[in-house]
């Protein structure tokens, strides 16, 4: 049986991980004739410093960070295309909930075949106290995932 990736997600934060797991995503559409689907998940929460009222955060925090996201995805996308990879982009805004949720929400509404994301690898101390979203959408997943893994090497 003969798998072949067609739909890929690829959750994207502008960091080199994720850009490693977008270049290797497009090396597999090119492989197999895929399309690209990149995904950031802009969490309202993130930069709340407790300091700003709802009014100046809604009005300058929120538009900010909307305007980053989408700077990032629509860079993501030329990259695919750029490399001759159908791409298109989603962004999805959400009020503290888990960026792995949304991942796995996602590629279950577009019917992605494979999720490609990037990992830093983190051990010990430093995975318990950030956590790990590549590998809740490991575990959490309906379809599978393809950890590309942080390389100084590659960076």
């Amino acid at each position: 049986m003969s798998t072949s990736y067609r739909r890929i997600l690829v959750p994207i934060d502008g960091s080199p991980t994720a850009t490693r797991g977008l270049d290797e995503a497009i090396a597999l559409c090119k492989a197999t004739g895929g399309s690209i689907r990149v995904l950031h998940v802009m969490d309202d929460l993130v930069f709340v410093s407790g300091f700003e009222s709802g009014a100046t955060y809604a009005r300058d925090v929120v538009p900010q960070l909307r305007k980053r996201s989408e700077q990032l995805l629509e860079a993501g996308r030329k990259r695919a295309e750029a490399a001759g990879v159908p791409a298109d982009q989603v962004l999805v805004e959400c009020f503290a909930r888990r960026t792995s949720e949304i991942v796995c929400e996602q590629a279950i509404a577009w019917r992605a075949d494979l999720i490609v994301v990037g990992t830093h690898g983190r051990t010990g101390i430093a995975h318990a106290m950030l956590g790990s979203v590549a590998e809740r959408v490991v575990r959490r997943a309906s379809c599978p995932v393809l950890t590309v893994p942080f390389s100084k090497k590659a960076a």
